[in-house]
């Protein structure tokens, strides 16, 4: 039996990426050995989150060892220079891949990857990916995976969301071509690393549906949903509110659901209430019953800048919702000609589809949506899973 092994920053926390990687994970544990190695602290262990006690995995909790002053000092100066230099050589980029991710650190997660005797194991998130990658000539004899879970995009854009940014690609680029395979989450994604680097031919496998789908909405309640975390600029919900004020100028009759929490509440609700918009817009915390949010909603809407692959789509349309998203790329691939979609970013754009939204065929949207949702079924995606393993 192959033994399989997940390095992930955490598992036991609230997330899509956690959620995502418990399932896949779950799947694959029912014939393969499969470990979880974890940045988490181990009084964090919970496996009744996403439930995971239903499957026989192995958890193993690691932390880096302390590095002196001085040597985080040696390679923060090496590191500022690559950074300012961008050399596009590959023995450059080693030396970096050296300078950030210091030798007793490198070390210290290779001793624990040799512990396990894994034949294969999966770096979850870019940067993670990229450390797994410079371990590869330690481990010679073991498949390496790394499995991104955010959009090209907002890994190497110009105004880069994760702290990479474009300065990095060339680095990433170099490192990743180390691994034995490369997943990402959509087409677009998989066509812009190999216009960067043709020596990367990355793999796409969607993120399988993760909830069990509640009732199918009826699509009478005249209401708008969205949710997702709320971080800074992410998913657009600001974008959504101001949107939903010029659509509310004309409509008195739909009402907006936000469901989520973070730090840009406040800010939110800020917004809500200057508008005077209480009595139409309601916040909402997470909830382990989200299904109720859905079946409850006429209509979706994904405001978001950017995304790797935004599960909820799948989700809503698994209970029967149509769908007003952003044009972005993976919108696009996912959804097709099914999408009402607005300019990223344009909130008059997204208004007006805010309007169309209320005047479609309702009950012919519902029915597509429900057979687009079938093709991201656990069974279909798991396949593809193991067909790479194997």
């Amino acid at each position: 039996m192959k033994k399989i092994c997940f390095v992930v920053d955490s598992i036991f926390s609230i997330g899509g990426v956690q959620r995502v990687t418990a399932v896949i994970a779950k799947e694959l544990a029912k014939d393969y050995d499969v470990s979880i190695v974890t940045f988490d602290k181990p009084e964090l262990l919970d496996t009744t989150l996403y439930g995971l006690k239903e499957a026989d995995i192995t958890y193993r909790f690691f932390s880096y060892p302390e590095i002196s002053k001085l040597k985080r000092h040696i390679c923060k100066v090496y590191s500022g220079l690559y950074l300012k230099l961008q050399p596009s050589c590959k023995w450059c980029s080693d030396m970096y891949a050296h300078s950030s991710y210091p030798s007793e650190l490198r070390n210290a997660l290779l001793s624990e990857l040799r512990q396990g005797k894994y034949d294969i194991i999966i770096g979850v998130h870019a940067p993670l990916a990229a450390r797994l990658a410079t371990l590869k000539e330690q481990l010679p004899n073991i498949k390496l995976i790394g499995w991104l879970h955010n959009s090209f995009e907002a890994l190497f854009g110009e105004n880069s969301r994760y702290h990479i940014g474009p300065r990095r690609l060339t680095h990433y680029l170099l490192q990743f071509r180390k691994l034995n395979h490369l997943i990402v989450l959509c087409q677009d994604d998989a066509k812009r690393f190999q216009v960067s680097n043709k020596q990367l031919n990355p793999i796409v496998i969607y993120n399988p549906l993760t909830l069990i789908q509640g009732e199918v909405s009826k699509g009478c309640s005249k209401r708008f949903l969205t949710i997702g975390r709320f971080t800074p600029l992410h998913k657009g919900i600001d974008i959504l509110i101001e949107a939903f004020h010029l659509f509310a100028q004309k409509n008195k009759d739909w009402l907006l659901d936000i469901v989520g929490e973070g730090p840009e509440e406040s800010a939110f609700k800020g917004l809500i209430t200057r508008y005077q918009m209480e009595d139409r817009v309601t916040i909402h915390p997470f909830t382990n019953h989200i299904q109720t949010h859905y079946s409850n909603a006429q209509v979706y809407v994904l405001s978001s800048r950017w995304e790797g692959m935004p599960l909820v789509l799948v989700e809503a349309m698994s209970h029967g919702l149509p769908i007003v998203s952003s044009d972005l790329p993976v919108s696009q691939e996912i959804l097709g000609d099914f999408g009402l979609y607005f300019k990223n970013g344009d909130i008059e754009n997204l208004a007006q589809r805010l309007e169309d939204a209320t005047h479609i065929d309702w009950a012919s949207k519902s029915k597509e949506a429900l057979e687009i949702a079938q093709r991201f079924d656990i069974k279909n995606i798991i396949r593809q899973w193991k067909k790479l393993i194997e």
